[in-house]
C-alpha cells in the first residue's frame, strides 16, 4: 500500500511524516528504508505475526508494510509550477490513496500561509490544485484523442467520457464523485488517467495536545474538517504531529505508557492504518513456519488461488489446495498438528475467499 501525504506549508506535514516513519520503523523487526528524502517504508504494527512468531520459534518476523510519500507544502498555483507543486504532484500519481494534513490548532509562532486557521479553506485550497492537475492530464489526453474521435466509435465513446469529467473537475468537483456510468471500456479508461482527486482521501486533522483525549469532539477546526470528509465520503483521524514525534522517539513499553497518560488506546500511526484499511477495502492474511512468520495485504474479497498469488506467482498458477485456519484458533491449540487433531484447519479450493487472520498454507505444483 501507497499514501500520498499533501498539504499546505506549516500544517505540520512533514513533522507527521517523519513521526510516522521513525515510529513505523522502531516499531517492528523491519528496517526502515528511505528511498529518497521524501519516501519511507513503514512497518504495519501486527500483534498477531509477532504472537506466531513466538509460537514457531521463527526466525525471522515480516510485517506488511506502508510506503509514505511525502510531497512539499503546495501553495496556492502549485498545479502551474509554483513553488516547484507540479513535479511534487506527479511524485504522488502512483498512490493508493491520499493522506491530506489539516491544521486545526493555533499557534501564533507557526505562521499559517494565508494568516489564519480556516481548515475548510485550506482544503479547497489543495483540492483546487489537485483539480487543476488533473484537469491539465485530461486536456492531454483530450488533444490526443479529438482527431480520432471523429472517424472511430470508440473514441468518440472515449471523448464522452473525458469531456464529462473535464466538466465535472471544472465545476469544481473531485474525480470520486464523478458519476462513472457502467461501461467496462470507461471504467478502464478512468483508472488509466490516474487522477488524484479519483483517490480516495484520509483527511488527518492535526491538533494540539489537549484536544486528543477527546478525539477532537470540542474542537470546532476538526468538526469542520469532518464535514467536509462527511461530503466527500472520505475517513477523518485526529492526530497531534508533535506528540507523534514523541512517540516516535520511544521503545514499545514506554510508548505504552505515554498513551495511557494521555488516556489514548492507540497512536496515529495505528489510527492512520485503521483508516487506510477499512477505506481500501484491505486486509491480512498470515504465513507461518520456523523460517518466517509474516503478514500479506489483500483486498476482502480475495480468493485463494490470487491470494497466493502475492506470495509468488507460481503458487497462483500452480495452486492446487489451501491449508486455512483461523490465527487465534491456532494459537489457543499451540500448534498446526493440534489444530488438525481438533478438525479445525480447512482444505480449501480455487472458490474460497480468504478472511483476515488466516494463516494459510498454499499446496502447489508447477
Amino acid at each position: 500500500m501507497k499514501l500520498g501525504i499533501v498539504g499546505l506549508p506549516n500544517v505540520g506535514k512533514s513533522t507527521l511524516f517523519n513521526s510516522l516513519t521513525k515510529a513505523g520503523a522502531e516499531s517492528a523487526n523491519y528496517p526502515f528504508c528511505t528511498i529518497d528524502p521524501n519516501v519511507g517504508i513503514v512497518a504495519v504494527p501486527d500483534e498477531r505475526i509477532k504472537k506466531l512468531g513466538d509460537l514457531y520459534h521463527t526466525k525471522k518476523v515480516t510485517p506488511a508494510t506502508i510506503e509514505f510519500v511525502d510531497i512539499a507544502g503546495l501553495v496556492k498555483g502549485a498545479s502551474k509550477g509554483e513553488g516547484l507543486g507540479n513535479q511534487f504532484l506527479a511524485n504522488i500519481r502512483e498512490v493508493d490513496a491520499i493522506v491530506h494534513v489539516v491544521r486545526c490548532f493555533e499557534n501564533s509562532n507557526i505562521v499559517h500561509v494565508d494568516g489564519s486557521i480556516d481548515p475548510a479553506r485550506d482544503i479547497e485550497t489543495i483540492n483546487l490544485e489537485l483539480i487543476f492537475s488533473d484537469i491539465e492530464i485530461l486536456e492531454r489526453r483530450i488533444a490526443k484523442v479529438a482527431k480520432q474521435a471523429r472517424m472511430d466509435k470508440t473514441f468518440a465513446k472515449e471523448m464522452e467520457l473525458l469531456e464529462g469529467l473535464k466538466a465535472h473537475l471544472e465545476a469544481g468537483k473531485m474525480a470520486r464523485t464523478f458519476d462513472l456510468p457502467e461501461d467496462e471500456d470507461m471504467e478502464l479508461w478512468y483508472r488509466g488517467y490516474n487522477l488524484l482527486t479519483a483517490k480516495p482521501t484520509i483527511y488527518a486533522a492535526n491538533v494540539a495536545e489537549d484536544d486528543l483525549a477527546d478525539d477532537g469532539a470540542n474542537n470546532p477546526f476538526v468538526a469542520s474538517v469532518r464535514e467536509k470528509a462527511k461530503e466527500e465520503g472520505s475517513e477523518v483521524f485526529v492526530v497531534c504531529a508533535q506528540i507523534e514525534e514523541e512517540i516516535s522517539e520511544l521503545d514499545d513499553d514506554e510508548k505504552a505508557m505515554f498513551l495511557e497518560d494521555l488516556g489514548l488506546q492507540e497512536s496515529g500511526l495505528d489510527k492512520l492504518i485503521k483508516a487506510s484499511y477499512s477505506m481500501l477495502g484491505l486486509i491480512s492474511f498470515l504465513t507461518a513456519g520456523e523460517d518466517e512468520c509474516r503478514a500479506w495485504t489483500i483486498k476482502k474479497g480475495t480468493k485463494a488461488p490470487q491470494a497466493a498469488g502475492k506470495i509468488h506467482t507460481d503458487f497462483e498458477r500452480g495452486f492446487i489446495k489451501a491449508e486455512v485456519v483461523n490465527y487465534q484458533d491456532l494459537l489457543e491449540c499451540g500448534s498446526l498438528s493440534a489444530a488438525k487433531e481438533k478438525g479445525i484447519v480447512g482444505l480449501e479450493g480455487k472458490d474460497y475467499v480468504v478472511k483476515d487472520g488466516d494463516v494459510i498454507l498454499f499446496r502447489f505444483n508447477v
